[in-house]
């Protein structure tokens, strides 16, 4: 006898009259729901991020009682569930080494539940792409609710961007300008209110940027952690996933190969975190859209940076909000994107800014006069040294150097660079290239955010505060500097990186999108065959999984394994 066939998912749990259905209703009950709940009410899960180990998403607890109203309102049956937390100021060794177990252990969730939508609720940097990475592989109807920024530091009568002023501050205690008390003074006001970095970092970033995708109501990315309009958005997010839900708007209905343009270009307006590129690829990867390193660069090209905002301007996301937040940036650059898109707002992208106003020309400068010219985002560089490509973003870096040719100074290890930064009697000069490596995907492991290395103490006390940096790390997007990330192949690849020795010229030509060592091919391949890969297997755990089975930067860190999906389908009773 086959079995029954449903109209929505979580009947094939709920709706069964056997002792199955029993089982799945009976234990639910226990939490005090009405029977009707059971009955014709489309399941929506929410997946929350909440955990006090994780400042950023703190508060995302509350943000998912606004969601439940929502959906209660609007015929539906929420359940929240957890999904693992990433702490970006608290996880050791980086919590890029967990992106993909979030995004895993969501997709299981997600499948294994009796689920009809899915509300992500997500906060600071990885939570967005690994909960979305997840969701992609199951393709529920969807939507996301980031947890927002802080409210701004304040310090000594000055804005202060919490993430930002850590890079800022700390090179000044470093080289003399400010004392450990002032440090401490300092650290107090930068972190004021819940929620994620108020500069546009990567938390703010990847809220914008999945605005841009569609995934998140509009208007809604800016919107500050604590105000009450951040929880009446959460409201409406509840309401509109039963909807979605009625109209069976897919997550693969929303992120099509439309949205992810959409939203590379919108990163350049906004001038967005390097790390963008390797989520936005990882979730290419897993809902089945061809994206590659390069178009980053190309569809980038001719957009300028129209936000004003640190570490590259002056303002933080509180003034973004303000201002009219992104759908003013997606009206400024409304020629370049395709408005015929539709959101999980159930509208196209043309709708939903049709209106957008901006209140403040210099947080959100107009397209006519911007605040950094066309192509002022991030690029991405080849060449010797990076055969795969590498990222840099221009609108954080010093222009004098953007075209740089200097001796390089290697490091294999971040801890190494760090042991001798401070010496006086480092060989280190201005035109120096300092080059880091064994800090990508496969050699750390997790890809840490350490490509930013801090200036040598001796370099700082010349009063120079920026020098050319390469390596396969990723970077902080709250960080500045003239810096050369996600090199690929990695050095723990076996990629050009591992070969450079201290003495050896390198050459980053932006202009010209190279990266360049000048080294000839036959003294390379007498290096190669004496090259062993330094970096040991991990005995044991996620750390062995994940070195095993984890692609290289451009492809976007995603194992090998779970690129694409598995979709929806129904597991079996177990009963």
């Amino acid at each position: 006898m086959s079995e029954e066939v449903f109209a929505r998912r979580s009947e094939n749990w709920f709706a069964l009259k056997d002792k199955h259905g029993f089982i799945y209703r009976e234990r639910l009950r226990n939490q005090g729901y009405a029977p009707d709940v059971f009955i014709n009410k489309p399941v929506i899960g929410i997946a929350s991020t909440w955990s006090e180990l994780n400042p950023c998403n703190g508060h995302l607890n509350r943000v998912a009682e606004a969601v439940k109203r929502g959906v209660w309102e609007s015929g539906g049956f929420p359940l929240e569930f957890p999904a693992m937390s990433l702490g970006e100021p608290i996880m050791r060794p980086t919590t890029m080494l967990y992106r993909n177990l979030l995004a895993m252990e969501a997709e299981e969730l997600i499948r294994a539940n009796p689920l009809d939508g899915v509300v992500l609720l997500a906060g600071c940097d990885k939570t967005p792409p690994g909960l979305l990475m997840g969701a992609a592989s199951v393709d529920l109807p969807t939507l996301m609710i980031t947890g927002g920024p802080m409210l701004n530091g304040r310090y000594q009568g000055k804005t202060l961007g919490s993430g930002t002023a850590v890079w800022k501050y700390s090179e000044e205690l470093r080289a003399g300008k400010m004392t450990i008390e002032e440090f401490f003074a300092m650290e107090s006001c930068s972190a004021r209110s819940n929620g994620s970095c108020m500069t546009m970092g990567t938390a703010s970033t990847m809220a914008c940027v999945t605005e841009a995708l569609g995934v998140q109501l509009p208007g809604s990315a800016a919107i500050p952690a604590v105000d009450a309009r951040r929880y009446s958005t959460s409201h409406e997010a509840g309401r509109r996933i039963v909807q979605m839900v009625h109209e069976d708007q897919r997550l693969s209905k929303v992120l099509t190969r439309e949205a992810f343009e959409n939203a590379i270009r919108v990163n350049a307006a906004i001038g967005g975190s390097t790390n963008a590129v390797v989520h936005l690829l990882a979730i290419a990867g897993r809902i089945g859209v061809k994206l590659e390193l390069d178009d980053f660069d190309r569809l980038a090209r001719d957009v300028p940076v129209l936000v004003n905002l640190m570490p590259s301007g002056k303002y933080l996301m509180e003034e973004f909000f303000d201002a009219g937040g992104l759908p003013v940036v997606m009206k400024e650059i409304e020629s370049l994107l395709h408005t015929d898109h539709i959101t999980v707002s159930g509208k196209t992208v043309a709708e939903n800014i049709a209106n957008a106003k901006s209140w403040n020309d210099d947080v959100i400068t107009p397209m006519a006069k911007p605040f950094q010219k066309s192509g002022s985002g991030i690029v991405v560089v080849r060449g010797s040294l990076a055969p795969n490509g590498a990222v840099l973003k221009i609108s954080a870096a010093t222009p004098s150097l953007l075209q740089h040719r200097g001796v390089a100074m290697v490091f294999d290890r971040i801890e190494e660079y760090l042991e001798v930064a401070d010496d006086p009697d480092l060989d280190v000069t201005p035109d120096t290239v300092l080059v880091l490596r064994n800090a990508g995907p496969m050699g750390y492991p997790g890809f840490p955010e350490v490509g930013n290395m801090p200036l040598p103490k001796k370099i700082l006390e010349m009063g120079i505060t920026d020098m050319v940096r390469v390596s396969d790390a990723r970077m902080s997007g709250t960080a500045y500097g003239t810096v050369v990330l996600h090199v690929s192949p990695e050095g723990a690849a076996g990629g050009p990186l591992a070969l450079v020795e201290n003495g050896d010229e390198i050459e980053l030509d932006v202009a010209n999108r190279s990266l360049t060592l000048h080294v000839s091919e036959e003294v390379l391949a007498e290096r190669r065959a004496k090259w062993s890969n330094p970096n040991p297997l991990p005995d044991r755990g996620w750390s062995r999984l994940y070195v095993q089975h984890v692609q290289q930067a451009h492809l976007g860190a995603d194992f090998d394994f779970l690129v694409g999906g598995s979709g929806s389908g129904i597991p079996r009773h177990s009963h």
